[in-house]
């Protein structure tokens, strides 16, 4: 398809195997000259798009590239959630990977696929999301000036007054923090811990019986998360795929699960940055990267890492129990973290309005150093 008000711009659909090689290349033609941007790995990229990844059996999505003179210059996808649909009833579709060389790259590919979407019903666009609200999330909008962390977006500056340009607002901030590895825990939380330890105990992931354990994660996880804003659950095959993949990287005692007389009743999970031992690979593992990633988690452990998953039952949310789950599994991930060398870590991402976690993160010295946010608009 061509759209002749967008300076001779034509945009396919992603819908061969040469389109979808684009489709994931895009970043390449953007960031090329931007130090901060990490080339993600390319075969990871291919997979995410892949058929057979869980998060398709409840959404339908379509993907487009742009070209300019033959050259690959922009992306997006646009998705339709038949869980989000189910659980919020608000005719919401997304958008989701947006790249675009310029501004009317950009307008081309958002009125695509917003068309797309109001072709199926959807009276709303919100984005942007890797596919949905448990991928990769936002469009960074602050903090420009230094390298995501593994399984964050990077961006340039002009997208999001684009975006704002083409009818977008903000619908909600996310922030990343940064966290010394060995912060030192106030008194008023080491009194916290000294109070739960009768009543809990937190324990690293058990490699014997990792796929039980997964399934504690997404247990807590969703009945954690369920009140949250965009909230959409994990179903089993999605979180115990993420889960073996992550498990290839992360050490079993990165994972604390912590259990109240018996229950599991909060977990987290601390995640290696990998984007430090892939940076000058370009995204290729062939012939010599498989062996410098290697090498360098074995010999050369990042010295960074992320929190992405981490959640306290919702029962125990507002009772004195709460902050102090929180705080203490964040707490155990302190010695396991030293050990393998971490000196700092981002937790990511934090909602801008959950007031409770923005105030256990200060405590433990947390700086903001990124914000990114998502965006939608009304289909009329």
């Amino acid at each position: 398809m061509t759209d002749p008000q967008a300076g001779g711009l034509s945009l396919r659909p992603v819908d061969s195997r040469r389109t979808r090689d684009d489709f994931v290349r895009v970043p390449w033609a953007i960031y090329g000259d931007d130090p901060n941007w990490i080339p993600p790995l390319l075969f990871e990229r291919k997979e995410v798009l892949a058929a057979k990844q869980p998060v398709f059996e409840h959404l339908d999505w379509q993907g487009w590239v742009a070209y300019r003179g033959g050259r690959a210059v922009g992306r997006i996808t646009a998705q339709v959630d038949r869980l989000h649909l189910e659980r919020h009833g608000d005719d919401t579709g997304f958008f989701g990977f947006i790249e675009g060389i310029d501004d009317g790259v950009l307008g081309a590919l958002t009125g695509t696929a917003e068309a797309w979407l109001r072709d199926r019903g959807m009276r709303r666009v919100r984005g942007p999301f890797g596919f949905n609200i448990n991928q990769e999330v936002g469009l960074l909008v602050e903090g420009f000036d230094t390298p995501p962390y593994f399984m964050m977006t990077h961006a340039r500056p002009f997208y999001g007054p684009a975006l704002e340009a083409l009818g977008y607002a903000k619908a909600a901030d996310m922030f990343a923090y940064l966290i010394s590895a060995n912060f030192q825990p106030p008194p008023v939380m080491r009194t916290l811990f000294r109070r739960l330890q009768r009543d809990v105990t937190i324990r690293p992931l058990d490699p014997k019986r990792k796929d039980a354990d997964l399934e504690i994660l997404r247990d807590v996880f969703n009945d954690a998360w369920a009140d949250n804003w965009g909230f959409v659950p994990f179903t089993a095959r999605e979180f115990h795929t993420i889960g073996h993949e992550m498990l290839m990287i992360i050490p079993p005692d990165f994972i604390q699960i912590a259990e109240m007389k018996g229950e599991p009743v909060a977990f987290i999970v601390l995640l290696p940055n990998v984007n430090e031992c892939i940076a000058d690979l370009d995204g290729r593992l062939w012939p010599g990267g498989w062996l410098k990633l290697l090498k360098r988690l074995k010999f050369g452990y990042p010295r960074t890492a992320r929190i992405p998953l981490m959640g306290v039952r919702r029962r125990l949310h507002n009772t004195r129990y709460g902050p102090g789950l929180a705080l203490s599994v964040v707490e155990a991930l302190r010695e396991p973290g030293l050990r393998k060398g971490l000196e700092e870590v981002e937790m990511s991402w934090i909602l801008e309005t959950n007031e409770a976690m923005k105030n256990i993160i200060e405590t433990l010295g947390g700086q903001v150093t990124k914000r990114y946010r998502v965006y939608d608009k009304g289909l009329s």
